[in-house]
């Protein structure tokens, strides 16, 4: 009997080592379920390590506002915007599937396939910025250390990093646990000699003669914490919590995510606030290389450690993208193994890392036009799903995820409203000055009475947290019954097995090749 015929992949699909994980868009099989809430740590606090975290500290006070202000608003945001995929996780457990595919019971089958696409194109952009960062980060060191630092360098060190970032995505899950355990050791340990290195390079009068800012500016600051940190990463939540056994202990999912992706963003931060603030030249030279520019403080002996951290903490977070990106791109109706899909991905990725890397010469701009304008629709999304995820009180119909005829149905237009009117209302409460094609956005700052386009509020970006609350409130008031209705229904799966191996052929079919 193959795979197939039993409706998931075989054994291969979760064994250790460097076997090519065959699990796609299917539920994780009760034997393959494995691990405790607080293994979530390691691949969060790895995927989040890195020390471009610091550079936040310089983006934060860029918004006009003091040590204080940018200290409040950034860890409020990280942890806040972490919490949320704590929530999305909880998910993974219930339904063992992967992000994309339990947001179906929320859009349905075929409705899903708009957020699966949305979600693709912000895990792809977020793997490529992640890369190109890492090679930027080379050649910078390379260049202070008196070697050479220029196009060669950066060929090569495109083609080391997008190759263990591909390498991580391709062969899958277990690979990438053990990858982000050993990044999280070496990183966390090379990161606490930076900052000790760097701590004669904070002027605490300085940092406090900053002046604060407006509301307008504090809340843009938070927005941009937001989408920078954990809004970035919820659309991927699931995927890893998903071979969880079903009675671990839903607090520690929650908790441990939320707690293993707060930590080391929250510690940078500050630290970066008070590097930024201590320098004006350090503060604007991040803006164009923002690891580079942090490597310039250093002594040279630790310059080629601080490359090793800096490449590792990056490649730690573009794994855990390229993997979501490739299931994302599943959900959304390519019809590969997910192997496949993680190898498309990674070619996307590196051809945009040489385009910014060789092409492009602003990094801040193009970075938060990205952040900000995907951020809007990923927030509806967000707040739709984690509504969903509150008002549900039984375990996923596991089958009825792949079938388009179950409880969940093909398009549930209410959530895809939410989102399209979520969008429309967000594109139009947010600006993004540095990017001159997205200048058509921030229609409505002026019919609103918000000061248009150059006004103070213009900074705020409150089309996200307009997004966000569009999304959730929509689901809460007007979603109740369905969702009730849906759990009301007896389910076709059969107690102890997985809802794939239940399913018609062409639906176990379509959840291993990944349609």
């Amino acid at each position: 009997m193959t795979a197939l015929d039993e409706g998931r992949p075989d054994s291969a699909g979760a064994t250790p080592g460097f076997a090519i994980e065959l699990n796609g868009l299917n539920t994780i099989h009760e034997s393959e379920r494995k691990g405790r809430p607080r293994d979530l740590f390691w691949p969060w606090f790895a995927a989040n390590v890195s020390v471009f975290g610091l550079s936040y500290g310089s983006f934060l006070l860029g918004f006009g506002i003091s040590f204080w202000q940018a200290t409040i608003v950034g860890v409020v945001g990280i942890v806040i915007s972490f919490l949320l995929c704590g929530f999305i996780a909880l998910a993974g457990k219930r339904g063992s599937a992967p992000t994309m595919v339990l947001s179906r019971a929320v859009f349905g089958v075929n409705g899903n396939r708009l957020p699966s696409i949305l979600s693709w194109l912000l895990t792809v952009g977020w793997e490529t910025v992640l890369t190109a960062l890492a090679v930027l980060a080379t050649a910078t060191v390379f260049t202070q250390l008196g070697w050479a630092g220029g196009v060669a360098t950066k060929v090569v060190a495109l083609i080391v990093v997008a190759a263990l970032i591909i390498a991580g995505g391709v062969i899958g899950f277990n690979l990438i646990m053990r990858m982000q355990m050993v990044i999280t050791i070496v990183t966390g340990v090379l990161t606490v000699v930076y900052i000790v290195l760097v701590l004669g390079d904070m002027h605490l009068d300085k940092v406090a003669a900053i002046p604060a800012g407006d509301a307008p500016h504090v809340i843009g600051g938070f927005v941009f914490i937001l989408t920078g940190f954990g809004l970035g990463w919820v659309n991927a939540a699931a995927d890893y919590s998903r071979y969880l056994p079903r009675n671990a202990r839903s607090s520690g999912v929650v908790g441990w995510t939320t707690f293993g992706s707060s930590l080391a963003p929250v510690i940078l931060l500050i630290f970066g606030i008070l590097l930024a603030g201590s320098s004006k030249e350090l503060s604007t030279a991040i803006g164009q290389d923002p690891i580079g520019a942090l490597a310039s403080i250093l002594p040279i002996w630790f310059l080629v450690p601080f490359v090793i951290v800096a490449v590792l903490g990056l490649v730690g977070g573009a794994v855990l993208d390229i993997y979501s990106s490739g299931l994302a791109l599943l959900s959304a109706g390519v019809r590969v193994p997910r192997f496949v899909a993680a190898g498309i991905d990674g070619v996307l990725m590196t051809l945009g890392a040489i385009y910014v890397v060789f092409v492009a010469t602003d990094f801040i701009g193009p970075f938060q036009g990205f952040l900000i304008t995907l951020g809007v629709p990923i927030a509806a999304w967000c707040g739709a799903f984690i509504a969903d995820i509150s008002l549900r009180r039984r375990d996923y119909a596991e089958k009825e995820l792949y079938d388009s005829r179950g409880r969940y149905g093909s398009v549930r237009w209410l959530p895809i409203s939410l989102v399209v009117i979520g969008t429309v209302l967000g594109w139009g409460l947010v600006t993004n000055t540095y990017a001159n094609w997205l200048g058509w956005q921030g229609y409505l700052l002026g019919p609103l009475g918000l000061g248009g386009k150059e006004g103070d509020w213009a900074f705020a970006n409150l089309g996200v947290l307009v997004a966000l609350l569009v999304g959730y409130l929509g689901i809460v008031i007007f979603g109740r019954r369905t969702i009730r209705h849906q759990e009301e229904l007896p389910t076709a799966t059969d107690p102890g097995t997985s809802g794939v191996a239940a399913a018609p052929d062409a639906a176990r079919a379509s959840a291993v090749d990944g349609a």
